[in-house]
This record gives C-alpha cells, structure tokens and sequence, in this order.
C-alpha cells in the first residue's frame, strides 16, 4: 500500500466531512490577526505561548503539514511570510479559500512532510508543525528535514499525540472500557488484525501510526535540536482525556 497517497485521499475525504482541523478561520480572525491580536494551536484546545515566536514581521515560516486554513492565514495575517505545505489537495484548498477572500499572500505546496527537498538549506525562521505526523509511519526524516531547512537559531514548533493513546483496544473505548491491546510503537498496519484494517480501509479513514516518545522527542534531539519549551494538551469529551493529557508540544531551536 501507497501510505501517503492512501493518506492523501483520506484527507481530501476529510475535509467533505468537515473535520475540526479542516475548517477554515472567519474573517473576523483574520482582520483580528492583522490588529495583532491573534493565536493559533498545535493541539486541540492550548493556544501556542506568544514568546515561542518572536516578532512575526517578515519572518518566513512554513506551515508543515498544516493545510486547513488555520494556522496559515493567522500568520500570515500578523505580517509574516508564509508557505503552507500539506499533501492533501483539499486541505490546501482550504488555504487558498481564505487567502483568496481575505487577500494574504500565501504559498502553498503539495507534497510529504517528510521530504522537503525542493527548499533549500535554511530557508525558514519557524517551522509550525501541528499533531500530523501520526499519519506517517517514520518521523525522524520530519525532524531531520525541519532542521536542513531552519535558519540558525530559528525554531520548530510541533504538537504531537501522547503514544499511551494507541494502548488502547478501540472498540472498547467507543463503549468507554480501556482495555489495554496493543504493544508501542503503535501501526494501523502492523498492530491491528487483518479484518479491522480492513474495515477501517473500508471507511477510508486516515491511516495512523503511534510514535515512541524516543522518536518524537528523542528525534528531535539526535537532529540537531535543542528542545526549549513544552506543554501538555487536553482533549475535552474524550474518554481518555479523563486519565492524562492525550498530546504535546515542543519548541526546538536549531542551535
């Protein structure tokens, strides 16, 4: 199976179905933005801390794999420089809605979060990397290619899921019993059976993978980075939200 073009499409089903992280900002977060007043999340529910970015003015920032017209524009809105890269054609889409109607000048590039080689060596002050990269089976070229790419001193903001989610059998959690299932690191393909990966091909839903925290946070560190900041998030109506924070988020500086 072809992950990111099975991925792809899954996304583009997504934003149909209007998933939270697919619907794009109003206006009035825009014209906000542009007066100074403006936030954006990695997470569900934590806004981003003001001082991981510095001041926005010019600088150049890439959105990775955060299509959806969320992050993006708010940025670009606050004055900075930005190019959204997502592989999902509707995702950007998303994007261009809203650059489009409300007049930002926004890149947008289709392709994996894990190959960014048609930019060059440090390119970017800031690297924004919502919760995503649970939809690649391999992280660690993300984080390798996030500092290939950043400009010395500048920073990769990324949230991520907490791995303890994917202990779970997930069918007894829709009747809210955790029973613990399944082995870390978690694989849509390798962990379930035949027949359940099979039904969740059927729904066409995006395929996901429950990384260690070596390889998210550990990869960041044997990249180059020096971690500077976290945070824990929450994920309100879920039933393991009632048990620990089920994401977090990093802030990584490339020395």
């Amino acid at each position: 199976m072809d992950i990111p073009e099975y991925n792809r499409d899954a996304w583009d089903r997504e934003v149909k179905a209007g998933n939270p992280w697919t619907v794009p900002i109003e206006s009035q977060v825009t014209e906000a933005a542009r007066r100074g007043e403006w936030q954006i999340f990695l997470t569900p529910v934590k806004a981003v801390p003001r001082d991981w970015f510095g001041a926005l003015k010019e600088q150049k920032i890439l959105c990775l794999a955060s299509g959806g017209g969320q992050q993006g524009p708010v940025l670009a809105a606050a004055g900075a420089r930005v190019v959204v890269l997502d592989n999902s054609p509707a995702q950007l889409a998303q994007d261009r809605l809203v650059a489009a109607r409300d007049g930002l000048d926004i890149q947008l590039e289709l392709g994996r979060m894990d190959d960014l080689s048609r930019f060059p060596d440090s390119m970017f002050d800031l690297i924004v990397h919502p919760v995503s990269n649970l939809f690649v089976p391999n992280i660690r070229p993300v984080w390798r290619e996030a500092f290939r790419t950043l400009k010395h001193k500048g920073s990769l903001l990324s949230g991520f899921a907490n791995p303890v989610n994917y202990v779970f059998d997930m069918e007894a959690l829709e009747r809210e019993s955790l029973v613990v299932r399944y082995a870390l690191p978690y694989s849509d393909i390798t962990s379930r059976s035949r027949e359940a990966l099979d039904e969740h091909i059927e729904k066409g839903e995006p395929l996901e993978f429950g990384h260690s925290l070596d390889d998210q946070i550990g990869g960041q560190l044997e990249a180059g980075f020096v971690i500077t900041g976290f945070y824990e998030d929450r994920w309100p109506g879920h039933v393991l939200d009632k048990y620990f924070p089920m994401f977090m988020a990093t802030r990584a500086v490339k020395p």
